[in-house]
């Protein structure tokens, strides 16, 4: 346990909390501790927006909040050339940078010295191979604590950002390793946990023929996100998950033609892009009623080309599950802005929901996260089954694996069977209207329409 210490009264850089938000209340007090191994930590990354709201606390659910923590040390791997924050962050709040992820953890004692960790190996400038997959070191981050996890006797648990590794090998040994030890383990993406408007759970047991999800961005970085927010959804399908038989990955007229064959639902992508809504439009207000969504897409709607004719090149990551259910996530490149999901019952009823991200630099739902991080270290339970991000992190790399020649790739391997968690995870509450490293301390866009932005 380690002391907080107070910030100081250099609030210019970042902007602290407003006024009337008070001090800190863990100033003073004995907390657990947290180890930070980044890959880059630089205003817009996850690691700023994960370990800044340890730091500076966060809103969650329309009230401020301080984690009950004390981020102790911080590993980098490759610091931002011009806007890294860990030396600023450190110097803030009186936290040590180390130069090994063993130091980080061991605080230069030799043995583990810290109470969780935040493993957060997402952006900083690193190679992508072949298939187009952004080498991050999650697997030797993960080796080198495992090493002093073995070495020090004990284990404590770990958060990690995103999927396991590009490559599935690695992501077996990661999970093995995990169960090994028996250390309680939360990974994946933000989508699971973000906003849904309409808000959208299946219950389980219910019963699901297809689904497809829209995305937008890099095929095989965003194709996580997708991916996950595919697996959120139907998991709580039959009597629990099963697993992947095979995948294939398509691009360019392949995707429309194979929409034209019936490996994939063209009418579900209409479905979910009939719910896609500009940020600019759903950041004005700080909760949505089904039927104010409905009038909002009624007067967003733009007309527009067809997809054939605008999207230059897209992408089909295409998963046939062991119990029959199709999907697909559908890449749109920049056509579209944000992910979007529909699926169609057994019975023929089609649901279809936007999960809302939010804008930088606040980009809310990474608080939505964090909250669940903090269940994590709170409980010693994940909030949901590490198994899920086992599932897409293999799915992931097999579908990299078939774009080259856009085969269909078998997967006995991802023969991974699961029950989702009963209790929906995802944010209900209100959009947030704090953010410390924003402007005057709020999210602009709510602030604004709310007529409580400062005069400038």
């Amino acid at each position: 346990m380690v002391p907080v210490t107070s910030v100081g009264d250099d609030r210019s850089v970042p902007p602290w909390v407003p006024a009337d938000m008070g001090p800190d209340p863990r100033v003073g007090k004995d907390l657990p501790t947290i180890a930070a191994l980044c890959s880059s930590y630089f205003p817009g990354s996850h690691s700023q927006h994960t370990v800044d709201r340890f730091l500076m606390g966060y809103e969650y659910d329309g009230q401020f909040h301080y984690p009950p923590f004390r981020v102790v040390s911080l590993f980098v791997d490759r610091p931002h050339a011009e806007r890294e924050l860990s030396a600023r962050r450190a110097e803030q709040f009186d936290l040590q940078i180390y130069q090994d992820i063993a130091g980080a953890l061991t605080l230069g004692t030799g043995k583990l010295a810290v109470d969780y960790v935040l493993l957060v190996c997402e952006n900083g400038e690193y190679p992508k191979n072949d298939r187009g997959a952004i080498l991050y070191p999650r697997y030797e981050f993960f080796q080198e604590m495992i090493d002093v996890f073995r070495a020090s006797g004990r284990s404590v648990p770990v958060f990690n950002d995103k999927h396991l590794s590009y490559d599935w090998l690695q992501a077996k040994i990661m999970y093995e390793q995990q169960q090994e030890f028996g250390f309680p383990m939360l990974a994946g993406s933000s989508l699971p946990v973000t906003w849904r408007l309409p808000d959208l759970e299946f219950p389980v047991g219910c019963e699901i023929d297809e689904a497809v999800v829209a995305y937008p961005g890099d095929v095989e970085s965003y194709g996580i996100h997708a991916l996950e927010t595919l697996q959120c959804m139907v998991e709580r399908r039959g009597s629990g998950e099963s697993g992947i038989r095979r995948v294939q990955c398509l691009q360019g007229a392949a995707v429309w033609e194979a929409a034209d064959a019936g490996d994939w639902s063209r009418k579900l992508l209409d479905e979910a892009l009939g719910r896609s809504l500009p940020r600019s439009i759903v950041e004005r207000q700080r909760t949505w009623s089904a039927q104010e969504l409905a009038r909002a897409s009624a007067q967003y709607s733009p007309q527009q080309p067809s997809l054939e004719a605008v999207v230059e090149n897209p992408t089909a990551l295409l998963v046939e599950y062991r119990d029959g259910l199709r999907a697909a996530c559908i890449n749109l490149q920049s056509h579209v802005q944000d992910f979007t999901f529909a699926a169609r019952r057994t019975d023929g009823h089609v649901d279809s929901t936007l999960f809302f991200l939010g804008g930088p630099p606040e980009s809310g739902y990474h608080g939505i996260q964090v909250h669940h991080i903090e269940e994590l270290f709170v409980t010693g339970e994940a909030n949901y089954p590490l198994e899920r991000t086992l599932l897409t992190t293999g799915a992931l790399a097999f579908l990299m694996e078939s774009l080259p020649d856009q085969r269909w790739v078998e997967t006995p391997e991802l023969a991974i069977e699961y029950q989702a968690p009963a209790a929906s995870q995802h944010a209900k509450g209100l959009l947030p209207l704090h953010c410390p490293w924003s402007r005057h301390g709020l999210f602009e866009p709510a602030a604004r329409a709310m007529g409580i932005w400062p005069d400038e």
